[in-house]
């Protein structure tokens, strides 16, 4: 995890609009796991993780953090009222997570910007159709 933890840190844009904040900061993510060692090393420690208490304890506890710093994207939008002030900010982050990391995992780090703008939408939006 210090391996991973020395490496850059991903911009995360602010351009005062959500969406355009988390598609922004999903391509910056993928690209700097891409264009360096920090997505192997990363996927390297969740494999890690599955099988040793203290890198999974560890894990989890800089995941706290991570959810914390991308919960803070979603906190700007609440505060310029882009978004209800009762959306759990924390559950938002762990949906651009799990985006995140299965692409990852599955070592799809060159997902275009299409595609990333739309899983986006779908989590701005949702899925269900709108009521009649």
């Amino acid at each position: 995890l210090e391996v991973y933890q020395r490496q850059k840190r991903v911009d995360v844009p602010d351009t005062g609009v959500l969406e355009e904040d988390l598609v922004g900061f999903l391509k910056n993510l993928f690209a700097h796991w891409r264009e360096t060692s920090s997505g192997s090393v990363f996927r390297s420690l969740i494999a890690e993780a599955q099988s040793d208490e203290t890198a999974a304890a560890a894990l989890a506890d800089y995941s706290l953090g991570r959810r914390s710093h991308t919960a803070q994207i979603i906190e700007r939008a609440k505060a310029r009222g882009e978004i209800p002030a009762e959306i759990d900010s924390a559950v938002v982050a762990d949906l651009i997570a799990s985006f995140a990391w299965r692409h990852l995992l599955t070592n799809r780090l060159d997902e275009d910007e299409a595609t990333i703008g739309k899983a986006v939408n779908y989590v701005m939006r949702g899925i269900a159709a709108p009521a009649s």
